[in-house]
């Protein structure tokens, strides 16, 4: 997960009845630019089962620095410490916490840290008695599953679709329907060229950091998988199958290849990128940069389909940690920060898409077309397997695919070396 990290310190004392105001700074959906000063959104959390009492830090993607909030407990109001660290360092803050045993009550992670995280012993088991497991999607209740068991609760989710100029689409002829094929993708990107005026029918990372997360949909899709009881599978023929297919958007000149920071949303507002791969963030950012005069000019599909029409999820994960004092108000806590009202209001404060499908029953995640497209699409979306060494693991696969579509290697010989320096990293499972 590349999104926010909320750290809040509970405090001892449990209120039958408390109204909280807190600030949560430069909280914000994954890849979303942020101002050059930082800046907060006053949250009024109410039906929170527990006290805040102790320091509440906000470890969030933005500039670092310190300052005093109001926290309204129990009718009294007490200043606490809030803490912003930029989202790259989060990572290694928990994982030097955890280490000096100085860890918080609970913590907002990537989806990805999760199964790392478990591995130390240093995450508490998600109560079954009081978290139901059914009303979230099932690919975010994965990423918070270690070998059948949970150790965190989904918060928010996000997943990815094609995003297209709808305008050069219906001039190319070639509009996104759903049920389209992988076949139908590169079609329609061909067409965006030649027949719409675009440089690139799409633009998809040619590997590097992250690639793995376009590439995977495309290969679960063909039925591949990445791991095999504690094998990974990167060279399976699906695997290499996908690979040639994804290559040949880049020696076909119908993906654009590596970009400079704002090139894809500059180049897709101004018409030389026909599409693109994304998540949810990007909404906001084509319509901050598009202004409304782009409005109308450009959409979101559904991803492709073979065996299926598999996506990727990724999102936010809230974990309570073994060795807090307060895990039974901070599992608490977590319950009330997903149900429906509290997961809409997220959404309408930051964009960030609730993990409960339900609170997509109401409001403009029901009615507005894009979102429902998002909500659509995570009924068929996977995840990272839940193991400790993934973020290593992954490293492996985007360094293949780069192998392939830069370094000219076949897909045998890049998927191959993938696999055996994957293996020889392990699972971390012992």
């Amino acid at each position: 997960m590349h999104d926010q990290l909320v750290d809040q310190r509970l405090g001892d004392r449990c209120h039958r009845a408390l109204s909280i105001g807190i600030i949560l700074v430069g909280l914000a959906g994954p890849h979303r630019p942020f101002p050059t000063a930082p800046w907060a959104a006053p949250i009024d959390w109410t039906k929170v089962a527990g006290a805040l009492g102790k320091p509440a830090r906000v470890l969030a993607r933005g500039e670092s620095y310190r300052t005093r909030v109001p926290l309204i407990v129990g009718g009294g109001r007490r200043p606490h410490d809030v803490t912003v660290i930029p989202f790259d360092a989060a990572h290694d803050k928990i994982s030097s916490a955890i280490a000096a045993n100085q860890t918080p009550d609970v913590s907002l992670a990537g989806t990805t840290w999760v199964s790392e995280f478990a591995g130390t012993g240093a995450l508490d088991k998600t109560p079954t008695d009081l978290i139901d497991e059914s009303k979230f999607f099932p690919g975010a209740w994965g990423t918070t599953s270690v070998d059948g068991t949970s150790y965190g609760v989904p918060w928010y989710v996000e997943t990815r679709l094609i995003y297209y100029r709808t305008d050069l689409a219906e001039k190319a002829g070639v509009t996104p329907k759903p049920g389209w094929t992988q076949d139908d993708f590169k079609t329609f990107a061909k067409a965006m060229e030649t027949k719409a005026g675009a440089k690139y029918g799409v633009s998809l990372p040619p590997g590097g950091t992250g690639s793995w997360q376009t590439f995977m949909p495309f290969a679960w899709q063909n039925g591949a998988e990445l791991q095999s009881s504690d094998k990974f599978t990167f060279d399976s023929a699906e695997m290499t199958q996908t690979l040639d297919y994804y290559k040949s958007f880049f020696t076909d000149n119908l993906s654009a290849g590596k970009l400079a920071p704002g090139a894809l949303e500059s180049g897709f507002i101004n018409g030389s990128i026909g599409s693109f791969v994304s998540g949810p963030w990007h909404m906001g950012i084509l319509r901050d940069q598009g202004g409304a005069k782009f409005e109308g000019k450009w959409g979101v599909a559904a991803m492709p389909t073979a065996k299926s029409g598999t996506s990727f999820v990724g999102g936010g994960d809230l974990m309570v940690f073994k060795n807090s004092k307060n895990r039974d108000t901070a599992w608490k806590f977590v319950d009330y920060l997903t149900q429906v009202e509290a997961e809409q209001k997220l959404y309408q404060l930051v964009g960030s898409l609730p993990a409960v499908k339900s609170a997509w029953d109401t409001g403009d995640l029901a009615t507005d077309p894009m979102l429902k497209m998002f909500g659509a699409q995570l009924e068929d979306a996977k995840s990272a397997p839940a193991i400790s060494t993934w973020e290593q693991v992954a490293d492996t696969l985007d360094h293949g695919i780069e192998e392939a579509v830069v370094g000219g290697q076949t897909s045998d010989a890049a998927l191959k070396a993938a696999a055996s320096k994957a293996n020889t990293i392990g699972t971390g499972s012992g």
